[in-house]
Parts: C-alpha cells; sequence; structure tokens
C-alpha cells in the first residue's frame, strides 16, 4: 500500500558525521529510511555548516554544538519556524527535548511525536550532575512531553520510565524498536582477515565493547570482570572502544589492576571501521548497569555475525532473551559478569553461531522495517 506524502520536522540533537552516538545513530538512519514511506524529513541539528553540505541540505544545523545554550534556543527556533511558517510542515517528530523547547507553543498546533531516547535528566543524575541542573532538564522534557500527541520508545523498559517519571498515558507510547544498516554488517570478511585489517592478535581470544564511557555503561565493572577472567585464561584481550568522561579513571583502574597486557583502550572507533571491529572479535560485551533503553550494539554485533552478551538491563534483555537466552549475564556485578564469560571462554556455554547472530539481526531488525511501523505511529498521529 502506498501512504500519502508526509512532510516532517525531525529536531535532532547531534550529527552522526560530527559525533557519535546511539541518538545521533537512529535519527541518521531514521531520516535516511523514511523516504521510501512517503515521509519527507527536514531535520534540525546542532554541528557545523558542513551538515548541510553533506546532506544536500536535507539537515541543517541551526548552531554549533559550543554555542551559548540561550543561542542555541533562539536560533533552533528561528529554523523551525521557517518550516512551519510556510506552512511546510505536516507533523513535528522530536528527539531531543531541549530543542524541541523554543518551539512548544506550536507542539500542540503541529501533530507532534516525541522519539523518546531516554530520560535526560535521570542520565544526569546517574551521572552526578547538580540537582538544579537535573531539574532544569525534567521541566524541559515535562513542558514538551505534555503537548505531544505520540510517543516512540525503543522498548518495554523505556515505555515504562515515560510512565513513571513523567506521567505520560501508557495508550500515548509505542514502542519500535531501533533498526539496523544490514548491508553495511554485511561482513565478507573472515575473523582473522578483520583482526588482520584492523592489526589485532590472531593468537587470542578477544571481547570487544564499545560504548560511550560514562558511569551508568558499566565498563569499570567490566574491567574488574577482565582482572577475574584473565586468573582462568591469561590471554584473554578485552578492548574497549569509544571515549568519554571517565576515559581516564577506566585508563587508572586498568593500571591499578595490573592489566595492561590485557586491557586496551582503543578511543573512538571511526565509523567505517565498525563493521570490521565486531566481526573480529569473538564476542561483544554490554555490561550496561543503569538506563539503557535499547544498546544499538547489540544489534550491530549480532548483524556482523559476532554474538553479544548483555546484562539484564533496560531494553538489553528485551533483544537477546528471545534469540539467546544464554547470553543474558545474571545480574550486573562483575562477579556474575566473569561468570558467565568464563564459562563461554572454557567451552561451558552455548554460543550461537555466525549465521544464527545475523539472521535474528536481519529478520527483526532492518530499517525498512523499523521505518514503516515508524510511519504508521506518524498516521496516528495525524489522526
Amino acid at each position: 500500500m502506498t501512504l500519502a506524502t508526509m512532510r516532517t520536522l525531525q529536531t535532532g540533537d547531534d550529527w552522526i558525521e560530527e559525533k557519535e552516538g546511539g541518538l545521533a545513530r537512529y535519527y541518521f538512519e531514521l531520516l535516511r529510511h523514511l523516504p521510501a514511506t512517503g515521509t519527507t524529513a527536514h531535520g534540525l541539528v546542532v554541528g557545523s555548516p558542513r551538515i548541510a553540505e553533506s546532506t544536500g541540505g536535507t539537515v541543517v544545523a541551526f548552531a554549533r554544538p559550543e554555542a551559548p545554550i540561550l543561542e542555541r534556543l533562539r536560533f533552533a527556533r528561528k529554523a523551525a519556524l521557517a518550516q512551519i511558517d510556510r506552512g511546510q510542515i505536516d507533523l513535528i517528530a522530536a528527539h531531543f527535548a531541549l530543542y524541541a523547547l523554543p518551539i512548544a507553543d506550536r507542539l500542540r498546533k503541529v501533530p507532534t511525536v516525541v522519539h523518546f531516547h531516554g530520560p535526560w535528566a535521570g542520565e544526569s543524575g546517574v551521572e552526578g550532575a547538580a540537582k538544579l541542573n537535573a531539574r532544569f532538564k525534567q521541566a524541559v522534557e515535562n513542558v514538551v512531553y505534555s503537548r505531544t500527541k505520540r510517543f516512540i520508545v525503543l522498548s518495554h523498559s523505556f515505555q515504562q520510565e515515560l510512565v513513571r517519571r513523567y506521567g505520560v498515558a501508557e495508550e500515548l507510547i509505542r514502542i519500535v524498536p531501533g533498526g539496523i544498516d544490514i548491508e553495511r554488517f554485511n561482513m565478507t570478511l573472515s575473523r582473522a582477515e578483520a583482526r588482520q585489517r584492523l592489526g589485532w592478535p590472531n593468537d587470542r581470544p578477544i571481547l570487544l565493547t564499545i560504548r560511550r564511557q560514562v558511569r551508568r555503561m558499566g565498563l569499570e565493572d567490566l574491567i574488574h570482570a577482565a582482572k577475574l577472567l584473565v586468573q582462568q585464561q591469561p590471554d584473554l584481550l578485552l578492548l574497549l572502544g569509544g571515549s568519554g568522561p571517565i576515559s581516564g579513571e577506566l585508563k587508572s583502574l586498568i593500571v591499578e589492576l595490573g592489566l595492561e597486557n590485557s586491557v586496551r583502550l582503543l578511543g573512538r572507533i571511526d565509523d567505517a571501521d565498525l563493521p570490521t571491529a565486531y566481526r573480529a572479535a569473538d564476542m561483544t560485551i554490554v555490561p550496561s548497569q543503569s538506563l539503557e533503553g535499547f544498546g544499538l550494539i547489540t544489534l550491530e554485533s549480532l548483524a556482523a555475525g559476532t554474538p553479544v552478551y548483555v546484562t539484564p538491563v533496560g531494553g538489553l534483555p528485551e533483544i537477546v532473551q528471545p534469540f539467546a537466552p544464554e547470553c543474558v549475564f545474571g545480574g550486573t556485578s562483575s562477579v556474575e559478569i566473569a561468570s558467565v564469560l568464563g564459562e563461554v571462554l572454557r567451552g561451558a556455554r552455548p554460543v550461537p553461531t555466525e549465521d544464527a547472530c545475523r539472521a535474528y539481526a536481519v529478520n527483526g531488525y532492518s530499517w525498512p522495517y523499523i521505518a514503516e511501523q515508524v510511519r504508521h505511529v506518524y498516521d496516528e498521529a495525524m489522526g
């Protein structure tokens, strides 16, 4: 069935070519796949003028991310109204509450859908932000969410976050998981060839995690788990890709535990190298401790044919449990993580095959299928 054309204004945050992150990746892929559903998208993000050049003007930066907040908000409103007031927008899709706030007066006049990627205020609290900062963020979210006709969340876990934290009525929330660019992660390289390309050793079992390096990701616990594992498997190599405010602390912890030969910080992995990195690893680990709504890393790893092991936090088990319950840790502690991984390394626990991993990602999470589901929610909001 061919759907009628719908014109959307997509207010985002960062652009994937300039800053890594799950929200940026989701936003990029969604805007890339929506046109096939009859949905046009005009994107607004923070960033440089290069964004407009690389997207042919489909996505534009209204301000640089380092600009003062009031300046960013003022220019966000100006850029959004330039589209709305010309009657060129049928629906507003907000991916980040802060940059939807400047057009709060229009959110009830133009049907609005919020893509809820996580509790902004709650994440700040977990990372130790000042209470005043967290209260400001919660107030921003409350203003935007109270003017929204539908919400899209990535998991049942985040559906409950919306209900519990913000009092959103459950009947307004639709669960549409994140998607994966299947062809991008369709690796023809063998594991040995992938390792050779990246300069990784071929004679060691490699565990990989690619995470923004903040406290709630559980990276400290994973490093402590590695300390336990190397006692059984001295040649183990744990690679941590990504960057963030606790990168220095993680480096110090590695030295403190004497793991310099067993744990390495890779820094930010270039976007073009991500599929190869997943393919090169024996397994991917997602050790999140809190507020994990989805975890795109899980799908990326599976699509590359590499099994992924996750903590039972947020939306992570919702993805992995139906496919491979043996890949969900019993808890979040370093001991529980090390126990499962130790069994895997000893061959005492079943491991999903490469073909099974990829088939699961392809059949349930391809972006064309996900984009169609998003469009149906947009239609509901328009109705």
